[in-house]
């Protein structure tokens, strides 16, 4: 992150990182910076996670996911400064905001982690830095994250229990291994006895 804030000069006020996916509130100099910086951070990332592990190709599942709003617009950076530290409260995997790939901490702590800085929203909550931590953690405390839907499987329902009990006894290597949908041709029948469903 230092590196990409060193080249692309935008500001970062919250992180996460989570198990599988990673949240940024970050404010670049211009808004046509953002696609840059995002691939950046995801192409070097990439880089580095793929060497550590040994390994190459793709590493980030999908293209980043964004939504601008107004520097102004201090209820909107609050809330989305909120979300980002509520994230794994959310996923069920800790109690509290405190999380070691958080910066949660230097809000309520008034720390500083040498890489985010406080948004002007956190900064308008009181007339001190304390009264604005004192703020932003009761705020952050009456979060109720929604109830995240159970996925669901519309397409090929009545197949993908079929599919899934569908065990290959043949020993792959790595780059031959079956997809969990790829099934024996004895099945063709029932593929196509659903598909016309």
């Amino acid at each position: 992150m230092n590196k990409a804030i060193n080249k692309f000069k935008f500001k970062l006020y919250a992180i996460c990182i989570m198990s599988n996916h990673v949240h940024y509130l970050i404010e670049p100099k211009q808004p046509e910076d953002l696609p840059k910086i995002m691939q950046y951070i995801n192409w070097y990332t990439a880089m580095c996670f793929n060497r550590m592990l040994n390994r190459t190709g793709h590493f980030w599942e999908q293209r980043y996911f964004s939504g601008g709003f107004p520097k102004n617009d201090y209820q909107r950076a609050l809330n989305t400064m909120r979300y980002i530290h509520a994230n794994p409260k959310s996923a069920g995997m800790q109690q509290g905001f405190f999380y070691d790939f958080s910066n949660y901490g230097i809000h309520e702590r008034l720390s500083d982690d040498g890489l985010t800085e406080w948004h002007p929203a956190f900064l308008s909550l009181g007339e001190s830095l304390d009264e604005c931590a004192k703020k932003y953690k009761s705020f952050c405390h009456k979060y109720k994250p929604k109830p995240k839907s159970e996925r669901r499987y519309h397409w090929g329902k009545k197949l993908l229990p079929k599919v899934l009990k569908v065990k290959d006894k043949k020993k792959h290597t790595p780059g031959q291994t079956k997809l969990p949908w790829a099934v024996e041709e004895t099945n063709k029948d029932e593929i196509r006895e659903v598909a016309m469903c």
